[in-house]
């Protein structure tokens, strides 16, 4: 059901992973030596920027990822276009005694990243970097999208707290899961999700539905109810019925409430003109002694609805975020890719690789990569990919996917983004908290530049490659098409 909770991964893959890693092993290259680069083409959500979410997930994955005995008996079962078995008794044997010994390395969760930046490099034995893609891509494809889709609504909310609240509409348990975590990453306060409350120490919050007030004959007898049965946790849902009217019989309840010494948390709409609802709500609890009694807001919501009612004066405490934050409901995919960039035998020197297209966008890059990133006391100034074997330049000289070349100023400090998770395919490295994570997510926008952090038609920030990859990429590029 969950990643975790799985004794084997082998099996949570695309069938030619599979396919692959057997002619890999036919052609005696299983063990040839190679690295992959996991990335995406655009930013998501027409934004400048994405969040990078899901390496705790992957490390469940590594830690996980075998060939059981049922497994590979499923595998032996699969046949061919000729009825004959799929897969050869050698490959399922190489299945049956894999463990993996690859080399992670990875952008911390929560870093901001930008397009053709590699999330993740894995390198090791050819087969095993193959047999990894797929739930590679499928981890860290959805949490960097939904962790991304947070930090937006966040920002639209401006310093109000926003809850997530996306579980009943989420894409499957899994998915619930891995979006309130990554929800959380991107900077929501708590979220509905008991069980990602539990196992990733997010704060929960929740209180009651319409259906409670339903099962009574009436609202306020429902209300007075709610306050008896959860006088700290009173948030009045007021808009079953009448929602001006829900808002006076909360307001009633609020006062038995504060009568036993508890004060109520406020009211919750979740339909109707917020704009008029909440200025109303706002101005009936203030009359009525409850300035401190937050007004919330669900339904519907996404980052642009937010901008737009704050922008006509709605008088919103916390919004609560579900459906379009927890399936990222206007872009459902992130589009991460994995490349293969350099192969050799046992050896040989790299043979560096790239794939081609008519589509500039689609043309990989080549080489070992990691990225580094420059900053000034400011915040971040750009970002450039070079090759760890070519080194990148002194002083650094990069050029920008347009084949503009421009230059590091002095007295720039930087870091080298991607960091070990793993070694020989064992973890070498503890994993910060889901609040770690969250404080560096924030630390992060906060060094990026205002422009590129703007909803709607935002700045560039500077991202390309160094001189010399820039040439071994260029040359290349020479050799593939001649």
């Amino acid at each position: 059901m969950l990643v975790a909770d799985r004794p084997a991964l082998g099996l949570l893959t695309d069938l030619y992973q599979l396919t692959m890693a057997a002619g890999y092993l036919r052609s005696d290259k299983a063990d040839d030596e190679a690295v992959f680069h996991l990335f995406f083409r655009r930013n998501p959500f027409g934004g400048g920027y994405a969040v990078a979410c899901g390496l705790e997930q992957v490390t469940e994955l590594l830690t996980a990822f075998r060939y059981t005995p049922e497994d590979t008996s499923y595998l032996a079962g699969l046949e061919g276009n000729d009825g004959r078995p799929l897969f050869a008794p050698e490959f399922l044997e190489y299945l049956r005694n894999l463990e993996l010994s690859v080399d992670v390395d990875a952008m911390p969760e929560g870093t901001v990243v930008f397009p053709h930046e590699p999330l993740l490099r894995v390198r090791g034995p050819l087969a095993q970097c193959q047999l990894l893609e797929t739930a590679l891509l499928t981890i860290l494809n959805f949490q960097t999208l939904i962790a991304t889709k947070a930090s937006r609504v966040v920002a639209a909310a401006g310093g109000d707290p926003v809850l997530e609240f996306g579980l009943r509409r989420a894409q499957g348990v899994d998915g619930g899961l891995s979006a309130s975590r990554a929800a959380f990453i991107g900077g929501c306060v708590a979220t509905s999700n008991v069980m990602a409350g539990r196992r990733y120490g997010i704060p929960v919050r929740g209180t009651h539905a319409h259906s409670w007030v339903m099962s009574f004959d009436d609202e306020p007898e429902a209300f007075s109810a709610w306050a008896e049965a959860s006088p700290n946790n009173c948030v009045f849902l007021v808009d079953t019925y009448d929602s001006l009217e829900g808002i006076d019989n909360a307001i009633r309840s609020a006062c038995d409430l504060r009568e036993r010494g508890f004060e109520p948390v406020g009211i919750r709409l979740d339909s109707g003109d917020f704009v008029e609802l909440s200025r109303e709500a706002r101005r009936r609890l203030d009359a009525a002694g409850f300035p401190d009694a937050s007004v919330v807001a669900s339904n519907n919501l996404d980052e642009h609805r937010i901008t737009r009612l704050k922008v006509a004066g709605a008088q919103v405490d916390v919004w609560g975020v579900g459906t379009r934050l927890a399936t990222a409901y206007d872009q459902p995919a992130l589009g991460g890719v994995y490349k293969l960039t350099a192969v050799r035998g046992r050896g040989a020197s790299w043979s560096h690789k790239l794939k081609l297209s008519e589509d500039r966008i689609k043309i990989s890059i080549p080489g070992v990569q990691q990225v580094r990133r420059f900053r000034s006391d400011s915040g971040f100034l750009a970002d450039v990919i070079y090759d760890l074997d070519r080194g990148i330049s002194e002083p650094c000289e990069w050029l920008d996917p347009s084949g503009n070349a421009s230059r590091i100023p002095e007295g720039a400090t930087s870091e080298d983004l991607l960091t070990a998770v793993t070694r020989r395919g064992r973890l070498v490295r503890d994993l910060p908290t889901a609040a770690d994570i969250q404080r560096h997510a924030s630390a992060q926008l906060e060094s990026l530049a205002p422009a590129v952090r703007r909803l709607d038609e935002p700045a560039v920030h500077p991202v390309g490659l160094d001189i010399e990859l820039h040439r071994l990429r260029e040359r290349l590029i020479g050799e593939v098409r001649t």
